[in-house]
């Protein structure tokens, strides 16, 4: 095995970690180095070729193991690692790795959830090598991406799903493309940039909390005196501490290939982003749960927790994550790009009216993409998108497709706008056709459509299977309408005109934030899914079902399948939660919270006895008395909601009910606890305070 010797510059870093297009340049011959890189299907005359140089180049890198690296529904990532040893005789062993290993793999899927897909008999998986995300070495293992699938055939992860919609979408985009007259197009990829939201808090005071170490949130704790009141937090200067954790995990994305472009302070103390540059949708996505895993060693390396839960602490912003979504031609062309007259590219018009359309049909499973226990605490907050649905264009954009739609274009469209700061030395420059709109779900930013519901711990999986269907199916039917029309730029104007009429309602530009937009919503008959059990359920409407059906992006039991597990998972969190609360409420803070009683009740006796007059004290005691026994009372009612869910067999039912009883019943305990928190002394407090978390780095 030869020792690695790591980068000494940047560009030498980048990537050396990963097998990637340089790699496989430099080792495979061309014919096949040229088949991989076309996507075709890998020929097992040359299959033995790529393990081989697979397995010499991870061996270089100090790999000793490899795993196939699949992505279960469970919003993580898994793999079992075999070594590369293997005995060639008494006392000896060769490295070896064949091209079955490298394709194909299998594991227990009993382990990982099914919503039953597979039988208990029936429990054996496989993986299945997915040549378009580039393997890579860490800690001593190869990794090499795969889809995961089912003994029958069903697939039982996130990438699988998500492959079959990319390649739906490709086929009706070039479709749609070919009927416009631009047949040099041969392929249309989804490309996404990532934005992670995420927290960092000292490690030694997250032991001290149970409900971090076990929920990834804090389930008590009151309101500090200060949070992010003061607006000085976001990009504002990052501490030392945290700036060497940034450097560090730069340096480990860097090496795996994922540019990680952009990080500062965000809104809420403690709490940070890290952006990546674009990538297509399947390799963004591994990307992103590399930069998840990588975030969480690397913190825990500089004595940091990170928490990726979307509502870790009360009181202040929670976290997501931006899906920052493009159509990318196999040419390079931006299909979103506006140039510089958008009313006089009609493509881009017709590329908005795609999305317009998928949006207004299916905004309840874009809704459903973003759902998970964590985001029930974010969205629709007031610091998040509302759990609306809607798309923001801005008004020039909203104005174009209007006026074509009426027939008037160029009546009243507006003159460019340029910036002018009143500072000479400044320069002035064009304003933004759609300046961005912070409360919208879905926003137009210049040249991509920004989705920023998707909570911070998900994958971004499911939120771009659903854009690439529903594009995939408003590319269909525009296809078929150009295909069949006389007149090109008639059926091209026709087609803005009836989007806009049929699904104009999606568009708003104002404030989602307000209740007015509510009110409005409702009017205009959008769906208004308020927590995540709804949400889920739109998973096997029967229209989305079809939809999927059709473009064989997932089989109605598939569908049927996914609403089972997050369900499931729904309501396993929520019981988990409960379960950790009375544990914290019963064996730690009753028992300190009476020890202070009883303290405060001898001090006021001994003043009381001295003869002076102690009002204030007695009336400080009773508060105390009067905080436990109602934290008791709560403490009881939640104990038994909890023990009532566990005995519940359905997942649906044991989910309705954890989305309302059980979580109105923690809700309760919490305040209770909050409020004697605000009265005991800190020094009997039993964990460390919101104060301590969020202003001690």
């Amino acid at each position: 095995m030869k020792d690695y010797k790591e980068p000494s510059n940047i560009t030498d870093l980048f990537g050396s970690q990963v097998f990637n297009d340089t790699v496989m340049r430099r080792r495979l011959p061309e014919a096949v180095y040229q088949s991989l890189i076309k996507g075709q299907t890998l020929d097992p005359n040359i299959a033995d070729i790529v393990a081989n140089a697979m397995k010499n180049w991870a061996i270089e890198q100090g790999a000793t193991h490899y795993a196939h690296w699949f992505q279960p529904m469970n919003n993580s990532t898994a793999g079992k690692h075999d070594a590369f040893l293997s005995s060639s005789g008494v006392g000896k062993v060769t490295m070896e790795f064949s091209s079955k290993a490298l394709v194909k793999g299998e594991t227990d899927s009993s382990s990982f959830p099914s919503g039953g897909l597979r039988s208990t008999f029936e429990a054996r998986g496989y993986t299945a090598w997915d040549p378009t995300s580039p393997a890579f070495a860490r800690d001593g293992t190869l990794y090499i991406p795969t889809a995961f699938c089912s003994y029958t055939g069903e697939a039982m992860d996130t990438k699988t799903p998500l492959l079959r919609s990319m390649q739906a979408l490709s086929q009706q985009a070039v479709r749609f493309l070919h009927a416009l007259g631009m047949t040099d197009v041969e392929r249309v990829s989804p490309t996404v940039g990532a934005e992670q939201e995420y927290f960092l808090v000292d490690r030694e005071l997250y032991e001290k909390r149970l409900d971090l170490k076990i929920c990834g949130r804090t389930l008590l704790g009151a309101k500090p005196s200060k949070g992010q009141d003061l607006e000085d937090h976001y990009c504002g200067r990052i501490r030392l501490r945290v700036a060497e954790f940034m450097r560090d995990l730069d340096l480990r994305l860097w090496k795996l290939g994922i540019v990680s472009k952009t990080k500062h302070n965000e809104a809420a103390p403690s709490q940070h982003e890290l952006a990546v540059e674009y990538s297509t949708a399947n390799i963004a996505c591994d990307n992103n749960q590399l930069v998840m895993e990588t975030m969480r060693t690397v913190a825990k390396e500089h004595g940091f927790a990170c928490l990726l839960h979307e509502k870790p602490f009360a009181h202040v912003n929670g976290s997501g994550k931006h899906n920052n979504y493009s159509l990318i031609t196999n040419s390079g062309k931006n299909l979103l790009d506006p140039g510089k007259n958008p009313e006089e590219n009609p493509l881009f018009l017709l590329i908005l009216c795609a999305f317009i359309r998928g949006v207004d049909l299916y905004g309840d499973l874009l809704r459903m993409s973003a759902t998970c226990p964590g985001n029930d605490f974010r969205l629709g907050e007031g610091e998040a998108p509302p759990s609306v649905i809607s798309i923001f264009l801005g008004g020039n954009l909203c104005n174009i497709l209007g006026n074509i739609a009426r027939g008037t274009l160029g009546a009243h469209n507006p003159e460019k706008q340029y910036m002018d700061v009143g500072v000479e030395a400044i320069p002035q420059f064009q304003m933004d056709e759609s300046d961005r709109n912070r409360t919208s779900p879905f926003a137009f930013t210049g040249n991509k459509f920004e989705f920023r519901m998707v909570g911070s711990s998900q994958s971004l999986a499911y939120a771009n299977v659903v854009l690439n269907t529903m594009l995939a199916d408003s590319f269909a039917v525009f296809a078929e309408r150009l295909e069949r029309a006389a007149d090109m730029e008639e059926e091209t104007q026709s087609i803005i005109a009836d989007t806009m009429k049929q699904h104009k309602r999606i568009l708003f530009n104002g404030n989602n934030y307000h209740q007015a937009w509510i009110e409005e919503a409702q009017h205009r008959g959008l769906p208004i899914i308020r927590n995540a059990v709804d949400a889920y359920r739109t998973f096997i409407e029967p229209k989305n079902i079809e939809l999927f059906e059709k473009y064989h992006v997932f089989s109605e039991k598939e569908c049927y399948a996914r609403y089972e597990v997050l369900a499931e998972n729904y309501s396993k969190v929520r019981r988990i939660e409960a379960s950790t609360m009375l544990e914290m409420v019963k064996r730690q803070i009753l028992p300190s919270c009476i020890e202070y009683a009883g303290r405060a009740a001898g001090s006021y006796n001994k003043i009381k006895d001295a003869g002076i007059s102690a009002q204030a004290i007695e009336g400080h005691v009773q508060a105390v008395t009067a905080g436990i026994e109602e934290l008791i009372e709560s403490l009881e009612k939640l104990d038994e909601l909890n023990a009532q869910s566990d005995r519940m067999s359905s997942s649906e039912e044991q989910a309705l009910f954890a989305s309302r009883q059980l979580r109105q019943a923690m809700d309760e305990l919490r305040i209770k606890c909050d409020t004697l928190e605000s009265i005991v002394d800190e020094r009997d407090w039993p964990m460390p305070t919101y104060t301590d978390l969020l202003h001690r780095q």
